[in-house]
């Protein structure tokens, strides 16, 4: 069972914060670097400018612009509809009593949560040296929600190049040294959408944000074939493919009446589930050096979804799927998958089970699952007793291997030092 991102959103009960309360917490002290770290998920709340002049003239009047209400809350207005900043995409700094689905200004969050230079002085306080950016609500994790707001595809075009060029002129490409670049995907063509990888990855994209489960936003699915374009293109540019644990729209849910905690208990529970339909669509066969980082969701299911792997294996010639593939498909998982922690002590202890070359970790800033300030003190705790070559392995070196970004010399050497 699944439940729509946007009926939570809507859901007043979901928590049980009192409305329009705003705190912040006392400034964070600067964390003492334990390892340099570089963290595949972090995000973005676009800031007030970033698609002025970014549309052609024909589309002006629909670029995304913020309005403020007659109650004096802030919304974004898009192709006629009206999408507010969600609480829950930019909460960092305030107590967890208040983390909600209710719009937010943007006074009443972080100025690190939208502008990169603020951004970057907040990396600093928690001892992140390099960070991958998903959007949030605006677009949606993978853009679909630009495309999915309008019935006219060439505005839904404008508006996924408008966000990329926006992220890599004035934020990713603003600090390159600090920000990993991650492009929205263009899903409506998927020919066009494969242009767009070529051109981005000209550019200096080292990433792309599609959906864990096309087929949840009405999307042909991925075992149609349909989305072989995108892939070519991805594994041709060395593009790491990022699923990120709520892109399809919806999130785990179990009975209808059931309490609000259970969705945020379950909500890795996509990342298990994209893994799977990833892994039989056969599009790590298709497309062998192809990469695939799932973000946000957690690593504890791992170990057991191999051990399942193997135990399903015994079965191939009754379901036939994997008969002509000679590698199995828990080492099709683990040569093709990359896994992100952000809180799962005991997942360490199946390092080398899962790959230890797989993992890597996040901070997930601003959102309400973010460790920020505390990450540097997190990993400390979490990874006791590794030897100190697998805890690179894990916070930085994997993470720059796959995204191809490198760390200097001079942070590996004292990460106190940027």
């Amino acid at each position: 069972m699944a439940i729509s991102l946007d009926d939570l959103a809507a859901d007043s009960s979901f928590t049980q914060n009192v409305k329009g309360q705003v705190t912040f917490l006392p400034e964070p002290e600067r964390a003492d670097r334990w390892t340099p770290v570089v963290s595949v998920d972090d995000h973005i709340v676009e800031p007030p400018g970033a698609f002025v002049d970014r549309f052609p003239a024909k589309y002006a009047d629909d670029a995304p612009r913020v309005a403020t209400l007659d109650d004096g809350s802030e919304t974004w207005l898009y192709a006629g509809h009206s999408l507010p900043n969600v609480g829950f995409n930019a909460v960092a700094g305030r107590p967890v009593s208040e983390y909600s689905f209710d719009p937010t200004r943007f006074a009443d969050m972080r100025r690190g949560a939208w502008d990169i230079e603020t951004r970057i002085v907040d990396m600093d306080l928690n001892g992140v040296y390099a960070s991958l950016c998903f959007p949030s609500f605006l677009p949606g994790f993978c853009g679909q929600r630009f495309q999915q707001l309008t019935d006219d595809p060439d505005l839904a075009l404008a508006a996924v190049r408008a966000w990329n060029d926006w992220n890599i002129e004035e934020w990713s490409g603003a600090c390159p040294d600090r920000m990993i670049p991650c492009q929205l995907t263009y899903f409506l063509d998927p020919e066009v959408g494969a242009a767009e990888v070529y051109r981005n990855a000209e550019r200096g994209y080292k990433a792309i944000s599609f959906s864990e489960a096309p087929h949840s936003l009405g999307f042909p699915s991925l075992h149609s074939g349909h989305w072989d374009p995108i892939m070519a293109a991805c594994e041709e540019t060395d593009t790491v493919v990022c699923l990120h644990v709520g892109s399809s729209g919806t999130s785990p849910a179990t009975s209808p009446d059931a309490p609000s905690d259970t969705v945020g208990v379950l909500f890795f529970g996509y990342a298990m589930f994209a893994a799977v339909d990833w892994l039989y669509s056969k599009i790590p066969v298709r497309f062998p050096n192809i990469k695939i980082a799932l973000s946000e969701g957690g690593l504890g299911w791992v170990a057991g979804l191999l051990d399942r792997l193997e135990h399903v294996r015994k079965y191939d010639s009754m379901y036939g799927t994997w008969n002509d593939v000679e590698l199995s498909p828990a080492d099709t998982l683990r040569r093709n998958f990359w896994f992100c922690a952000i809180d799962d002590p005991s997942a360490f202890d199946h390092r080398h089970y899962i790959g230890l070359e797989n993992l890597m970790v996040e901070s997930d800033y601003p959102h309400a699952d973010s460790t920020w300030p505390n990450t540097q003190e997190l990993l400390r705790k979490q990874l006791a007793g590794i030897p100190a070559d697998e805890v690179a392995r894990i916070c930085w070196a994997n993470a720059s291997d796959l995204f191809r970004h490198p760390i200097p010399d001079s942070v590996i050497a004292d990460p106190n030092s940027f």
